[in-house]
């Protein structure tokens, strides 16, 4: 892949940035008080480049310009990532046109899983349409990666079709394009116009590099079939491999897919590896077998940054999807949806050194 170099942005993210909500070890239902945090799928990757690995980012998003916007801003800069792109839309001081979205996470443990009760209708993002940014003025600074995804575009109509208009665009200034299916049945469940985003997803998929997503994204968004008698819920690495074929067949502009395979032993401990899919070939991780987990939320969008950092970093493929797949595994020992990890961190995973004491 011909990814370009001395440019303003690393990465520009296009998506949503909410606040969350964490009671710690306690349940939502029940807590007195929570941590914050921001996070979103899209955001999050761009801030794990900006912060773990020192890379310049950008987030372009909207947020309703309030004390919880304000926040929500405060703690982007506190990722290092550029807000220059953020939209500000005028709060009708009751949060009936135009608000911000919060997300209440409880972490999990044992045989009680994570749990994620969003509150996120009629935010400012959502009203995201095209023509809203200047991409143009974006893209001819010089951006290396631009990263969106399922997320953002089931948020509204008009947000997949503004992710259509930058993915063009990105296109035409010889921008990497990374796309992350992240599907949540939630949200689609919701969306009036599913069918309409659907379509557009495909089209965004026509302009893009890098595919984060399984079999089960590809069938339940754009409806492919997956094979007779086989269940989607149990991965099979040759399986895969036929399917994504099939995929890059339809969209043959798509370079590379990857996704993490997880095997939930309860919520507290999970096995996790990952494959990925480039120029026909399957190209495996290691696994890390019966991870001790202490919060799995962003663990995937740590997965993302961790990969596109290696590429933007000149590593191959098999060694990005080994630093990838530490950077998942590390992000489950932290809370939070972004990473706290640094380089030196996953590397000293990645090269096996043992978590001892260091003073």
């Amino acid at each position: 892949m011909n990814i370009k170099k001395d440019t303003s942005f690393d990465l520009v993210s296009l998506g949503e940035v909410m606040l969350r909500f964490d009671p710690g070890e306690e349940r939502v239902k029940n807590a007195r008080s929570f941590t914050v945090w921001e996070g979103g799928g899209e955001y999050n990757v761009a801030r794990a480049l900006s912060k773990c690995f020192r890379m310049k980012t950008a987030v372009a998003t909207a947020l309703c310009k309030n004390d919880v916007g304000l926040l929500i801003e405060d703690l982007i800069m506190q990722g290092g990532v550029d807000t220059s792109l953020i939209q500000w839309k005028p709060f009708d001081k009751i949060g009936k046109d135009c608000r911000n979205g919060l997300n209440f996470v409880e972490r999990g443990f044992g045989l009680r899983g994570a749990k994620s009760t969003s509150d996120r209708g009629h935010t400012a993002v959502s009203q995201i349409k095209e023509g809203d940014f200047d991409w143009d003025a974006v893209f001819s600074r010089g951006v290396r990666v631009f990263h969106t995804g399922g997320i953002f575009c089931a948020l509204s109509g008009s947000t997949a079709k503004a992710a259509l208009e930058a993915v063009r665009k990105a296109g035409e200034y010889g921008t990497l394009v990374s796309f992350d299916f992240n599907y949540r049945p939630s949200l689609w469940a919701c969306l009036e116009n599913a069918d309409e985003v659907k379509k557009t997803i495909g089209e965004i998929l026509k302009y893009t590099d890098i595919v984060f997503g399984n079999e089960f994204d590809f069938v339940n968004v754009l409806g492919f079939e997956g094979e007779k008698g086989s269940d989607l819920d149990v991965h099979d690495d040759e399986r895969y491999l036929r399917f994504m074929n099939k995929v890059t067949e339809k969209f043959p502009n798509i370079k590379l897919i990857a996704t993490t395979v997880r095997t939930v032993h309860s919520a507290s401990c999970n096995s996790l590896r990952a494959v990925c899919v480039k120029d026909k070939k399957l190209i495996l991780s290691d696994c890390y077998e019966k991870l001790d987990v202490l919060d799995r939320i962003g663990s995937g969008d740590s997965f993302a940054s961790g990969f596109l950092f290696s590429l933007l970093s000149g590593k191959n493929e098999e060694d990005a999807l080994s630093f990838a797949l530490a950077h998942a595994a590390f992000a489950m020992t932290t809370p939070g949806d972004t990473s706290m990890a640094t380089r030196e961190d996953i590397e000293n995973i990645v090269n096996k050194k043992t978590a001892k004491v260091v003073r």
